[in-house]
């Protein structure tokens, strides 16, 4: 495999967008030295046929505001690959989506959930609909119009869409209901991230930020170090930043600043009940920032302008966005001795923060292997829907537990290197490249 060759081929084909063919180069450089070692895949052109999505459909998305104007967005839905199970991946909802970013976040898909043992491939999908701002009625009816054209090209054993940025239970709710609708059937197997009583999963909401924490875990137990009285620094505050937070919380770290678009909430005590369940309130707001926080809990101090990066922490949690953490903030990270970085958003950290992280010889790890307890829990949803029952809570952390651990020994096993060190990064792509490669291989040119 020549990697040039190929990023030159898809930049030809692909020109601009940046994030998709950050994305592949990151994977390709990983898997080099091992993919030449397979003279089969080459001769099966796996790289090639691995990096363009099976399919991506686009379409019109027109709904009515509170205002009776019409308004009118764009849909997507990028079905990337199925080798080994049906398409799997969340909806995001945001100002910024774009065909670029939903192929980059359907390829991390792919490995993440290959990663995650469960037989499910890899898809994303969404719309550059902002729901900041909207109210509860136009969020419906944008989620109706969505559905509306997305129904016909999803099911339980197609394509299993999920909540992300600016997708949560309200919107799955709303996108169900038009589905069932639509469909003339209940299948609660064609969403996940469903409400409790209507086909939903214990441990859902709280998953990704939880699985988060026990790759954590696992990370510093393996270097000999340990969570308990850790400070941490966590950008964001809706539900992924809250699971993370929760879970730090309750694992012994002290949770000392969270952050939103207008600025950065230095909170010295740390977290506790009230003010977990503060983030999830400011969440609901609709308001996008994160400055309330310090006018409710006077100990804490609202910084505008800052990112979660600027406060001193030993641990570094980025949980918003793709390359919320670039060169600069690991500059700053790093001389404020921080030793962890974990990405529990998708590709949290640039390039040349991640080089900068290894170079120092820090614990940093991806997110595709991080933030996989997310869609594990979605998957273990789809088990319970397709045996219609209902596992306990402590059934489904166990189980999510289980899968964590899974996905940090697999790491370990491909990215330790001669030197001791783990490339987590290295590791987390070979293990998801390696399964989805052979199924691949097995199944033949198609």
């Amino acid at each position: 495999m020549k990697v040039k060759s190929i990023m030159a081929d898809l930049e030809r084909k692909h020109p601009g967008e940046n994030e998709y063919l950050q994305a592949v180069q990151e994977v390709l450089e990983s898997i080099e030295e091992v993919y030449n070692l397979h003279p089969e895949f080459e001769k099966a052109k796996i790289v090639e046929r691995m990096v363009e999505p099976d399919r991506i459909f686009t379409f019109r998305v027109t709904w009515v505001d509170d205002r009776g104007e019409i308004q009118t967005n764009l849909g997507y839905r990028i079905q990337f690959n199925s080798a080994i199970g049906p398409y799997k991946g969340g909806i995001r909802f945001h100002k910024a989506v774009n065909p670029s970013m939903l192929k980059f976040l359907g390829f991390e898909q792919t490995f993440k959930n290959a990663l995650t043992t469960l037989p499910m491939g890899g898809a994303k999908g969404g719309s550059d609909f902002d729901p900041v701002g909207k109210s509860d009625g136009e969020i419906m009816r944008f989620c109706q119009a969505f559905m509306w054209e997305l129904w016909n090209n999803i099911g339980p054993d197609t394509d299993v869409p999920a909540g992300d940025v600016g997708v949560g239970g309200r919107e799955i709710g709303y996108m169900y209901g038009m589905y069932k609708k639509l469909a003339r059937e209940y299948n609660t197997g064609v969403l996940t991230g469903k409400g409790m009583t209507w086909g939903g999963s214990l441990i859902r909401p709280e998953a990704t930020g939880f699985g988060a924490l026990y790759f954590v875990e696992h990370m510093l137990s393996k270097a000999g170090k340990s969570i308990k009285g850790a400070t941490v620094a966590i950008s964001g505050f809706g539900n992924v930043a809250w699971g993370a937070a929760t879970k730090a919380t309750e694992l012994g770290a002290k949770v000392i600043a969270i952050s939103g678009p207008d600025g950065v909430v230095y909170n010295p005590e740390g977290m506790n009940k009230e003010k977990l369940d503060y983030m999830l309130t400011l969440r609901a707001s609709n308001r996008n920032i994160v400055a309330p926080f310090a006018e409710k809990f006077t100990d804490a101090t609202f910084i505008p302008g800052k990112k979660a990066w600027s406060i001193k922490c030993d641990i570094a949690l980025p949980c918003a966005f793709q390359n919320e953490l670039n060169g600069d903030d690991a500059a700053e990270l790093l001389a404020g001795g921080t030793w962890c970085v974990a990405e529990v958003s998708n590709m949290g950290c640039t390039p040349e923060a991640i080089a900068a992280f290894q170079r120092a010889g820090i614990l940093f790890a991806p997110g595709k292997a991080v933030n996989a307890g997310g869609v594990a829990t979605s998957g273990l949803e789809m088990t319970q829907n397709a045996m219609h029952i209902s596992w306990s809570a402590a059934e489904v952390d166990s189980k999510l537990h289980y899968i964590m651990e899974s996905i940090h020994a697999a790491c370990v096993k491909y990215g330790t290197q001669e030197d001791g060190y783990i490339n987590y990064v290295k590791g987390a792509n070979i293990a998801g490249f390696m399964k989805v490669a052979q199924a691949m291989l097995e199944q033949g040119i198609v």
